[in-house]
């Protein structure tokens, strides 16, 4: 197997995007964005997203470091544009600045138009410099709360000054961040109003999520589910929301918050299915490739790439794997066991 610290300076014959066909799914979508899991380690235990004694993978089973970066290099020769670095947590990967180091060739040759993260925001007071150093523009920071208590309570074991004092580093370093928070019932709905003046009053966009039904926590997703139709209904007796024609291919139906010029956006995988122009797929630690997030159906490039050294091998595998991405996906939350998806978000990448 190869080790992280094999990293070398070489190129690979993928780095140039000249040549192979785009991706193109069943339903003529171009594949554009990949985003990649590092690691399904987190530093954090977000009471919606995993268990709080969570039995994470063993090192042999993920992608080396090396392995992601020749994953990506396929990607980007078959047409993809946008590489979103994810866990987990992706930070706390172990020399985890060696793969933005040598992804960040794909942008200074123009094969890559963007290279970002989402992150807890845990370790950016120790990256950010460097991450915006090597070309990445922007960055999406998960956070629920304002509430140093409460933020406590959600992650089990989170420090809020730690988090916004990494914001502020992102901030400091000329990244451009976007507050993703997930609207949960009886926790945070009565702060989100607040939150949006928080992160526009400080040029930062914001995000809301509904509670996705991936994995077996303890609690009970239904008691965390609040619809973002309700959570819209409530925000809209105080700000004045103008839909916007952004599209990105993703999950987002963005407004305009007249009130402070800044842009929201809302993600609703359970009360509104927003598949339609998906141009997304996302590679777990283990190299599995999800073309949904939604459905169980994947495809393993690990067992190819590590079988040959040969990039077209690999790149045959997922052009196979983008003819099996559905329409869409199903998710369903219910009072019962098992959850929709029985895989992990922290496993898929958030």
């Amino acid at each position: 197997m190869l080790d992280d610290s094999s990293l070398t300076p070489q190129a690979s014959a993928v780095d140039a995007p000249a040549g192979p066909a785009p991706l193109i799914d069943p339903f003529q979508r171009a594949i554009s964005y990949l985003r990649i899991s590092v690691t399904d380690r987190c530093d954090l235990r977000c009471a919606y997203c995993m268990s709080e004694h969570m039995e994470f993978l063993p090192k042999r089973d993920l992608l080396t470091l090396e392995e992601l970066d020749r994953l990506c290099g396929v990607f980007i020769a078959r047409g993809v544009r946008k590489l979103r670095i994810t866990g987990g947590e992706p930070l706390v990967r172990r020399d985890i600045m060696h793969l933005f180091r040598r992804l960040s060739r794909h942008l200074d040759s123009g094969a890559l138009e963007e290279l970002t993260l989402t992150t807890n925001g845990t370790q950016l007071t120790r990256y950010a410099d460097e991450l915006a150093s090597l070309g990445v523009r922007r960055i999406n920071v998960s956070l629920d709360t304002l509430d140093p208590d409460k933020f406590r309570e959600i992650t089990r074991r989170g420090d809020l000054k730690v988090v916004l004092d990494g914001i502020a580093a992102a901030r400091a370093a000329g990244m451009k961040v976007k507050i993703n928070a997930v609207a949960l019932r009886d926790v945070n709905a009565d702060e989100i109003p607040d939150m949006i003046a928080w992160a526009h009053g400080l040029g930062m966009d914001m995000t809301l999520i509904e509670v996705m039904p991936l994995g077996e926590i303890e609690a009970d997703r239904t008691d965390q589910f609040l619809p973002l139709s309700v959570a819209r209904q409530r925000l809209e007796t105080r700000y004045t929301l103008t839909p916007l024609p952004d599209r990105t291919g993703g999950p987002a139906r963005y407004v305009r918050v007249e009130e402070t010029g800044g842009k929201l956006g809302f993600i609703t995988p359970l009360t509104h299915n927003f598949c339609e122009s998906c141009n997304r797929v996302r590679l777990t630690c283990t190299g599995q490739l999800y073309m949904c997030l939604g459905q169980e159906d994947s495809a393993d490039l690990r067992a190819v790439l590590r079988a040959s050294q040969d990039d077209s091998v690999l790149a045959a595998a997922v052009v196979e794997a983008i003819t099996r991405k559905p329409k869409g996906h199903d998710f369903v939350i219910e009072r019962q066991r098992p959850a929709a998806v029985p895989r992990h978000m922290s496993v898929t990448g958030g």
